[in-house]
């Protein structure tokens, strides 16, 4: 007899990705809590599904498909929109995914973005597109690295996992951080975002109270006034009882500097604000009537998430 041939290269691609898809999706369910069409959450700890906070419309009434058809409740256990993370807590046994704890991306890798909008599993094939560094949200939220993605992020994707070709989780998919291209929050921030959330709820996050949108300085105050800086945050809005009011921070003040650093884009502020800041005085420097002023504001803790946009309050 002859002897058999061996798999060719694209043969064993598709077997390897097969594979994959079969392993990880027996992780991945689909979460009920919008009109239309079902969005897809990871089975990410025992009990404890991830999910992008943006597909979570409703706080209650939330159901989930699991992999082998059954229908349970589920219950939302926090949420960070500046990360646009969220977890679920549900009752059935389902297999954990095998997240990658590391840092395998590489640009031009393969990757595959599941979904589970409806009873079974969904694929998408692309590549990693570019890498960066750390960066922070419109929302002020940290992500430990810039992940984009070139392959289609159908609707019902968000909230499903990234996956490499031995079938690893690397991450979450979401359309919600960038209006421009798919991106895909890292495991690492993921895992850190999912275990504050499971202890407390939400992700602790410095507040001010101040809503707030870059503007240009005129050359002639630039000028008269020795500023190292073309650019500050002029106050749209302040928060009644917020500890920017308190403060004495006015609407039309223009943020020059937050505690000794100058600030001149919401991301900056927001950036200073860390959760460990909570509590802190700090020294703002502001432009208010064509004169240098400081004002002493307290760091507070923001209580409640609302939907912000990049003029959101800080």
């Amino acid at each position: 007899m002859p002897a058999a041939a061996s798999p060719s290269v694209l043969e064993s691609l598709s077997n390897d990705l097969t594979g994959a898809v079969e392993r990880v999706g027996a992780s991945v369910v689909a979460i009920h809590a919008r009109r239309r069409i079902p969005s897809s959450g990871v089975v990410w700890k025992n009990g404890i599904i991830v999910t992008a906070s943006h597909t979570l419309q409703r706080d209650d009434d939330i159901s989930v498909t699991l992999p082998n058809g059954d229908k349970v409740d589920a219950s939302i256990g926090g949420r960070d929109p500046s990360t646009d993370l969220a977890i679920l807590k549900f009752a059935a046994k389902v297999t954990a995914a095998n997240v990658d704890a590391g840092d395998s991306l590489r640009v031009g890798q393969l990757v595959l973005a599941l979904g589970r909008p409806g009873p079974s599993v969904t694929a998408a094939l692309g590549i990693v597109s570019a890498l960066g560094g750390e960066w922070r949200t419109w929302h002020g939220g940290r992500i430990d690295r810039f992940v984009r993605l070139d392959l289609a992020i159908y609707d019902g994707f968000s909230g499903g996992p990234l996956v490499d070709g031995s079938g690893r989780v690397l991450g979450i998919n979401t359309s919600a951080l960038s209006r421009s291209a798919a991106l895909t929050i890292p495991a690492s921030t993921v895992s850190r975002v999912a275990d504050q959330l499971i202890a407390t709820g939400h992700v602790r996050r410095g507040y001010i109270g101040v809503a707030a949108q870059p503007v240009q300085l005129p050359d002639e105050l630039v000028r008269s006034l020795s500023l190292s800086q073309e650019l500050g945050l002029l106050v749209i809005g302040v928060d009644t009882g917020g500890p920017a009011q308190k403060a004495g921070l006015l609407l039309g003040d223009v943020l020059i500097t937050f505690d000794g650093q100058p600030v001149s884009d919401p991301a900056e502020l927001l950036a200073a604000m860390s959760a460990d800041r909570v509590g802190a005085d700090v020294d703002v420097g502001v432009i208010r009537a064509a004169r240098r002023e400081k004002v002493r504001v307290t760091i507070g803790e923001r209580q409640s998430e609302r939907r912000e946009t990049r003029r959101g309050r800080k």
